[in-house]
């Protein structure tokens, strides 16, 4: 799965690397650059890429346009920080966006636990030669009923773990799962929304190993601060 993403770069990286405006106030910046550890389940704010021509922000976890009150969008989003691309064609909650509403999701490494016996061991996990890329994802724009507000969320695809992350990612209520992970020749294919069912599944396969690292870090590093750069030096 993928619930502990990483973004250490600044608005500036990223429209570089994407070649987009990243037109950000103040206060988004702060919360979108150098984040060394994103937590899902916090619902933060993070940098997606879209179909626009600026860098976009979105809440971490998918809320459906069809979601009718505040009470269920807090509900749906628990169950939507992840998305299995196997069924996201048929799941209510993901038919929709997976036709239409594709993004990538901004990373320069993520987080996922190794399990050993009764010791459960965090380890960061990037490719070699991109310092940033693009993980799969889907977002919705959700007008809430009271305030009139909308919001935009998004969601991660998982697939199956290739070679490296099956070692890692061996335990938990969904194992040996990646995110799926976006070639760079590939970004702009996936955002093309006239690709049918078959076209997009194209690109939903595990990412290879061989393009990829991944190495144990501290066991604390859920407790320290998102801005924290020591999150990512390696456990002694």
């Amino acid at each position: 799965m993928c619930f502990y993403n990483s973004n250490s770069k600044k608005a500036t990286d990223l429209e570089n690397r994407y070649g987009r405006k990243a037109d950000f106030s103040d206060i988004v910046k702060q919360n979108i650059e150098e984040q060394y550890k994103i937590s899902a389940f916090t619902f933060p704010d993070c940098a997606i890429i879209t179909s626009s021509d600026t860098v976009q922000t979105a809440k971490w976890g998918l809320i459906p346009s069809w979601t009718k009150t505040e009470n269920d969008a807090q509900k749906i989003r628990k169950m939507t920080l992840n998305a299995r691309a196997e069924t996201s064609f048929s799941m209510p909650s993901f038919r929709v966006p997976i036709l239409q509403k594709r993004c990538l999701v901004v990373s320069t490494g993520y987080f996922e636990f190794h399990h050993e016996g009764k010791t459960v061991s965090p380890y960061f996990i990037f490719l070699k030669n991109e310092e940033i890329f693009s993980l799969g994802g889907m977002y919705e724009i959700w007008l809430n009923p009271i305030t009139k507000n909308t919001l935009q969320t998004f969601t991660v695809l998982t697939v199956t773990a290739n070679e490296l992350c099956e070692k890692i990612h061996n335990g938990g209520k969904n194992p040996f799962r990646m995110p799926l992970i976006i070639d760079k020749e590939n970004e702009g294919h996936w955002l093309d929304n006239s690709l049918n069912i078959n076209e997009i599944k194209y690109f939903m396969n595990s990412y290879d190993s061989n393009k990829m690292d991944a190495y144990r870090i501290s066991q604390d590093f859920l407790k320290k601060n998102p801005k924290d750069a020591s999150i990512l030096q390696p456990a002694a």
